[in-house]
């Protein structure tokens, strides 16, 4: 019978053996373990086999799960991935370590200025609309070196790279195309002179074409908790 610390034990081989492939050291690619719709329980279940970094779709479901695993706060580290509306920046400024879903200027700006001071700077990624499809959020690929400059003259977030939803592909070549393409966006910013190193690629379907293309951040969540 699968169990959360099973799943985990089978998707780490899974990202061993695609940095096996790439090259790539085993270390170099970080396991965000997606709890959306998963209760507080599911969590401590995979902290308890060895996780620590979590990811969270819905704002208040994160911070009721942070409330209800007060006791984990300083071992763990909460990223936010899903939509972010320009009315909860304030919370996620206050509560979240990593933000992924920073998609328009205007929320960098919100969050950066409601970072509370004792804490350190909110970890930011932005997020691509690499595929083109009128349902995502994100910036299109021609706007990011642009917003990116603006961001990162921000106080009190800092800019660590790019995040991306592509639309579902049915082959394994074509799943690495728009994974490609972020990467070499990642890549333009880095000749720009700006020291971003992180792509937020890859999740349970895709995980292995995102790792061969350089996703340092694979966000998974069914593979782990089962189907939502």
């Amino acid at each position: 019978m699968a169990t959360i610390p099973n799943n985990i034990q089978q998707v780490r081989a899974r990202i061993a053996a695609s940095c096996a492939e790439a090259q790539r050291p085993v270390e170099s690619v970080t396991l965000l373990v997606v709890a959306k719709t998963f209760p507080a329980r599911a969590v401590r279940q995979a902290f308890d086999a060895g996780e620590r970094v979590f990811g969270e779709n819905y704002v208040q479901e994160a911070i009721d799960k942070m409330e209800a695993l007060a006791d984990l706060r300083e071992q763990l580290e909460w990223h936010l991935i899903g939509p972010l509306q320009g009315n909860k920046t304030r919370i996620v400024a206050e509560h979240f370590d990593w933000v992924h879903s920073v998609d328009r200027l205007k929320i960098a700006q919100r969050l950066s200025a409601q970072r509370p001071m004792q804490l350190p700077p909110l970890q930011m990624c932005l997020q691509v609309n690499i595929s083109g499809e009128q349902s995502k959020s994100g910036l299109a690929p021609d706007e990011v070196l642009r917003v990116a400059r603006e961001v990162v003259g921000l106080p009190r977030v800092r800019l660590r790279g790019l995040m991306a939803i592509p639309e579902p592909a049915s082959t394994h070549e074509a799943q690495r195309r728009p994974h490609a393409a972020l990467r070499e966006l990642l890549q333009r910013l880095q000749r720009e002179g700006l020291a971003v190193d992180t792509l937020s690629m890859g999740m349970t379907a895709d995980l292995e074409a995102a790792i061969l293309e350089g996703a340092t951040i694979v966000r998974v969540g069914t593979a782990i908790f089962g189907a939502r």
